[in-house]
């Protein structure tokens, strides 16, 4: 690079021209087309330019190449700073140079130093990472080990081991799980349900139901305990036992929550007792099948199902009746017992009475309504074998011993009338 003053030839690293001591001209990167076209654009917003030409163009390319061939170059931005920094010490004379190159020393040490706190800041946040690591994983460790002896210990780890006791058989192992899971929640019905399948592996059914049977006596209103015995019943064929148990309970909740399962037992539209006359009892269950029995016998499905009005007939009747609803639960067994003791009329009245006759004469009985009679004329005693009355009889001659019974439609047998007769016609 020339002095423009003197143009004596300057070092790059001068500031100052070393023979005539002017300072150097530096200016930053430069194209004057750039400048034309700048103008251009300004002129043609202000209306006040022309357009571009290649010589224009070409002129201020050829100036720049002479005013600049011999003053400068296009430096770089920091190349520029580095001439700055130079041009500033050398101003300042030589403390200031060494003062510059202090503090530039200073800013190397100052940013060697920074470099090496954020390394060390660097290592120090990843020892801290790997520390917070390994602690999160320790307390993940003793979690997942304090859940397990949680759960080991809890009602639900009680019945899982239970369950296991119960598979290989184990029934003392999976009875003691069972009582310590209902010693651990008493409202749960799993736990009693687990304990009644040790006793039903065992072929004790009875076992298997007082352990519900207990926890029920005093837990009367817990709903699913109740839905877990009658599962039990369902599941051991006991049918009948569901509504036994339903009869005794006496909490409406509970009722409401097993509503599926109770069976209502079919009412009669007969009081038992005793009737002068035959009867007909209606049996009435809303929605549900009725099975009944006549001969004192207990009613199940097999026995004859209920269409119509049973007809009692004379003498004693008992009749059971049950009801099975959608779940084929049958009700309690409703038992009536019947008496039809229809009275027996008189014996019959005979006309004429007996006596003496000489002229025809013809003999009457009054049959009363649901009787019929019966007659002999030899004293013999009549039944429903002798011969049927249907009219007035002509009195035999001689003496004709006379004699009637009425027997009901039941069979029953009034008492007999006797008469004498003599039947002598006159000349």
């Amino acid at each position: 690079m020339r002095c423009t003053h003197c143009g004596a030839i300057i070092p790059d690293d001068m500031l100052y021209c070393p023979e005539c001591n002017m300072e150097v001209q530096i200016v930053p990167d430069y194209n004057p087309l750039e400048d034309v076209l700048a103008r251009e654009v300004k002129g043609s917003v202000e209306d006040a330019t022309r357009q571009i030409k290649t010589d224009d163009i070409r002129r201020y390319r050829r100036g720049e190449a002479l005013e600049y061939n011999n003053s400068t170059r296009v430096l770089s931005q920091n190349e520029l700073d580095e001439i700055r920094a130079r041009r500033n010490a050398a101003s300042q004379g030589p403390r200031n140079r060494q003062t510059t190159g202090a503090m530039r020393q200073g800013r190397a040490e100052a940013e060697e130093k920074r470099r090496q706190q954020i390394a060390r800041k660097k290592r120090l946040a990843k020892k801290r990472r790997k520390r917070a690591l390994i602690i999160l994983l320790v307390f993940a460790v003793l979690a997942g080990m304090s859940g397990f002896f949680l759960y080991q210990n809890s009602y639900a780890g009680q019945m899982s081991k239970g369950n296991q006791a119960l598979r290989s058989g184990d029934y003392t192992a999976a009875e003691n799980y069972f009582n310590s899971a209902i010693s651990k929640n008493e409202k749960k019905p799993e736990g009693y349900t687990g304990l009644s399948k040790v006793y039903i592996q065992q072929d004790d059914l009875d076992g298997a139901e007082a352990v519900f049977l207990t926890a029920i006596s005093s837990q009367p209103s817990n709903v699913e305990l109740y839905r877990a015995v009658i599962s039990f019943y369902v599941d051991t064929d006991q049918l009948l036992k569901v509504s036994e148990l339903l009869d005794d309970c006496e909490d409406d909740e509970v009722l409401k929550g097993v509503q599926a399962y109770v069976s209502n037992a079919p009412e009669f539209s007969l009081e038992e007792g005793t009737y002068s006359e035959v009867q007909e009892v209606s049996l009435n269950s809303s929605g549900e099948t009725i099975y009944y029995t006549t001969d004192g016998s207990e009613p199940d499905t097999s026995s004859e199902k209920y269409t119509e009005p049973i007809l009692l007939q004379e003498g004693e009747t008992t009749v059971m009746a049950i009801s099975v609803n959608k779940r084929e639960i049958p009700s309690l067994t409703v038992s009536k017992v019947y008496t039809i003791n229809i009275p027996v009329a008189d014996a019959p009245a005979v006309t004429p009475s007996t006596g003496q006759y000489d002229a025809a004469t013809q003999i009457t009985i009054n049959v009363p309504e649901g009787y019929t009679a019966y007659y002999t004329l030899d004293g013999s005693e009549p039944s429903d074998t002798s011969a049927k009355y249907e009219g007035p009889i002509d009195m035999p001659e001689g003496q004709t011993m006379f004699s009637a019974v009425l027997v009901s439609k039941q069979g029953k047998y009034t008492q007999v009338t006797k008469r004498n007769y003599v039947l002598e016609p006159a000349g």
